[in-house]
């Protein structure tokens, strides 16, 4: 049993050009992050807007909701990738994932939430969404041997959640990471009834490598041409906002280049 370190946050250079590399990493760890959502939906009230099942980053982990009659969050460490079972400040138990199973994963779950008053029986790996195919879906064990890939996600994740906690600091949603879809993200409330998304996606089908965007609900009735700082381009493809791609990320300062694109997207999108 550890005590977790307490980290000044701070951003952490970024690798462009690792950015389209990190897709085998980005999956494995969408999948090892469904353990956690499982919690929630194993064992918490179902909440309307799916928030029982999110994640917050904290001390270098995308963490759960307190569940339990002595209660503890079960979180994943994207680097190295592990399980980790915290109860308080105290990292109780982790669990490395490489060279492990989704079934190896489970178990291990199931018995520290037995010992930690739960019913492990109750936990169970269902989810009412889906999410990427990965061979780890089949059985073929987590492969952590490219380390450096989930050193650059959890590096993603952190300063994402560095870049907004601002926001919702300043009248934002709550900073979270959703398991559908894996972005983390806050949401302004421009108007009654208009909504601005500031988010990061790992990676997905528009883009094979982390992203940054802005969006707005309602969608624009027209494909917006205002102009984006920082490298930031216009997504009209299925869904319209303001992106910013990993591997269009500067040497330098990459926080004020960031800040600079969600400044400039949050402004023509409100």
């Amino acid at each position: 049993m550890t005590m977790f370190r307490k980290e000044k946050a701070h951003w952490r250079e970024l690798d462009p050009a690792l950015a389209p590399k990190l897709s085998n990493a980005r999956l494995q760890l969408h999948h090892a992050a469904q353990f956690v959502a499982c919690m929630g939906i194993s064992y918490l009230p179902k909440a309307e807007d799916d928030s029982h099942t999110n994640m917050e980053w904290i001390n270098g982990t995308l963490a759960g909701h307190l569940v339990g009659p002595r209660p503890f969050r079960l979180a994943v460490r994207p680097h190295p990738l592990a399980l980790v079972v915290i109860v308080g400040d105290v990292d109780l138990a982790s669990f490395a994932l490489g060279g492990r199973t989704i079934a190896d994963g489970a178990g291990w779950i199931r018995a520290q939430a037995g010992s930690l008053g739960l019913d492990p029986a109750r936990y169970s790996l269902a989810k009412h969404y889906t999410i990427p195919t990965h061979p780890v879906d089949r059985g073929v064990p987590f492969d952590t041997s490219d380390a450096r890939a989930f050193e650059q996600l959890a590096l993603w994740y952190n300063n994402a959640n560095l870049a907004f906690a601002g926001m919702a600091n300043d009248g934002g949603s709550p900073v979270r990471c959703w398991p559908h879809h894996f972005d983390i993200a806050t949401l302004l409330t421009i108007a009654p009834g208009k909504t601005v998304g500031v988010g990061l996606e790992p990676g997905d089908v528009y883009y094979d490598e982390p992203y940054w965007y802005v969006n707005s609900y309602p969608a624009p009735a027209k494909p917006p041409t205002a102009r984006l700082e920082g490298g930031g381009s216009w997504h009209t493809h299925e869904w319209t906002g303001a992106v910013l791609p990993g591997s269009r990320l500067s040497a330098g300062d990459q926080r004020a280049q960031v800040e600079r694109f969600l400044n400039s997207a949050i402004e023509a999108s409100s």
